[in-house]
Order: structure tokens, then C-alpha cells, then sequence
């Protein structure tokens, strides 16, 4: 059952919605799932044809991922489930809305994800004036954040989260969660629209962390749950500490919440990065 001193929502990080069922029925409980082209890549059936050299046209590779969606919203009903649009360094801003509409319509709880680049921004800005729910995905500083928050200013609680990746800022050497730490009090500033889901999740001590900090969200993937699972779901104590090791510290930024979000400094090379390869993934998937 839910701990009682448990303030984080814990999501799923998947594409296989037998996991999601594995890990409700563990817990007791799911709040949500994130999904993403790379991990609709490593669904099971996706796995199977690809081993049998059936790759997939666009249109059956949309309704494949619609079906994994749909099946897992059955399982989280009262909760989200983030679904990823297309993009590549070439995908415009009225490209993903599009997207974005579409996928919006699949099923009843989604949040969609765009990645925290300037069409990105831009496609969510409008998502929101339109009344979709978004997940700003791939974020990797505080600047990225504050516009966020500056994009989607006027979207009501729960229809706005930012994903700050930890796992590959720590895969830099770069300590990952003081990005959470970071974004979690330069938010307290604001009016609460946007939900800090900490993602790229690697181990139960970024789990660990992430709850000790009251992020509004956790996605975790299926082991890392698991391993939380059964150790009796145990929360972190008040004197529990965060090891960083030889990870470089991330400095806490004095960044203004009421800027447009186009004077932020939103380039990042791991948000590059990051579109490429899931860009990359999906591509693999087609004829």
C-alpha cells in the first residue's frame, strides 16, 4: 500500500504495459507512466518483429504505439500517461502540435511530450492555450526550466510537467539531482503550474534523493521499482543523505520566472543529443 508519508507521485518509465500491471499490482498502486520512442522500441512484440527482420510502416508503427498507450491508460485511469511526439532537429513547432493533437486525442489522461528546445517551447505554448496537457522532455539546466514555466504561464496545476533527465547529466559527471534541487526551489517562487518529474532515473539512491526532495514526480523504470518495491517501499529519513561521488556540482541560478521564455539560454547539447537518438530509435522501427 501507498506509505503514508509518501508526497511524490511514482510513475512508471515503460513501453510495455505488462509491466505497468506487474508494478500496480506490487505496489499496490501507480500514479502514471512516461513513454518514449526508445522504449516503444523495446517493447516485446516491437522486439519480436524486428528479430523477424518486419519492420513497420509510419502509419502501423502510430497505431501499435496508440494500443500500448491505450491499454496502459486502462491501467491508470485516475493518473497520465506521457506520450512522445516525433521530432528530429528538423521538426518545426506546428509539426509537433500537430502531433501532438493527435496523440492528445488517444486517450483521456495524456500529457504530451515535446522536447525542451525552442519549436518545442513554441508547440507547447499553444498545446496549453489550446487546453492540452504537456511534458516538457529532455531538459537539462535550470534556464531550460524557467522557460518552461515561462511558456506555459497561464496553464492550471496538473496540466504542465518539466522532465530534468538526472541519469545522463551524471553520465557527464555533472550531479544530475542538483538540477532537481535547483528546479524545485526556483519554482517555489511561482504559481505551483509546473510539475518537477524527475526522470532518467538510474538507481534507488536517485529514487531515494528525489523523494527526500519532495519532487512532484518520480519516473523510474521497471527494475528500480521493483528493487523499491521489495524492500518494503521504504521512504528516506530526515537525516538521509545524497552520495555524489566525484560528480561536479550544478550551481544554483538567480533566474526571473516573469522573462519571456525566449530570453532564457535554452540550447543544450544533451537535449541534442537526446532528440537525435530517440529520433534515431523510431526511425529504426520503419520500412
Amino acid at each position: 500500500m501507498r506509505p503514508i508519508n509518501l508526497h511524490t507521485k511514482i510513475f512508471l518509465d515503460g513501453g510495455d504495459p505488462r509491466e505497468a500491471a506487474e508494478i500496480r499490482d506490487r505496489l499496490g498502486f501507480i500514479d502514471g507512466q512516461t513513454t518514449n520512442p526508445s522504449l516503444i522500441a523495446k517493447n516485446p512484440e516491437v522486439e519480436r518483429r524486428l528479430a523477424a527482420n518486419e519492420k513497420f510502416a509510419k502509419e502501423e508503427i502510430l497505431r501499435f504505439y496508440r494500443l500500448v498507450v491505450e491499454e496502459i491508460a486502462s491501467l491508470v485511469p485516475t493518473g497520465s500517461v506521457s506520450i512522445e511526439v516525433y521530432a528530429d532537429q528538423h521538426t518545426t513547432a506546428r509539426e509537433m502540435l500537430d502531433q501532438g493533437k493527435e496523440m492528445f486525442s488517444w486517450i483521456p489522461n495524456a500529457h504530451i511530450k515535446f522536447p525542451t528546445s525552442a519549436p518545442g517551447l513554441s508547440a507547447a505554448e499553444e498545446a496549453v492555450k489550446e487546453g492540452m496537457r504537456v511534458n516538457l522532455t529532455l531538459c537539462f539546466s535550470q534556464a531550460q526550466a524557467a522557460a518552461v514555466y515561462a511558456a506555459t504561464r497561464g496553464a492550471v496545476p496538473g496540466q504542465v510537467f518539466v522532465s530534468p533527465f538526472v541519469g545522463r547529466l551524471d553520465d557527464i559527471g555533472v550531479n544530475g539531482m542538483d538540477l532537481i534541487a535547483n528546479i524545485l526551489h526556483m519554482y517555489q517562487g511561482g504559481d505551483g503550474h509546473v510539475e518537477v518529474l524527475t526522470a532518467s532515473v538510474r538507481n534507488l539512491n536517485h529514487f531515494f534523493y528525489a523523494l527526500h526532495l519532495r519532487s512532484d514526480i518520480i519516473t523510474a523504470p521497471f527494475e528500480v521499482i521493483k528493487e523499491w518495491a521489495d524492500g518494503g517501499l521504504i521512504m528516506p529519513g530526515a537525516d538521509w543523505r545524497y552520495e555524489s561521488g566525484s560528480l561536479s556540482p550544478l550551481r544554483y541560478q538567480e533566474l526571473d520566472l516573469g522573462e519571456p521564455w525566449q530570453t532564457f539560454a535554452i540550447a543544450h547539447e544533451l537535449t541534442r543529443k537526446g532528440v537525435e537518438r530517440f529520433a534515431a530509435d523510431w526511425n529504426a522501427l520503419l520500412k
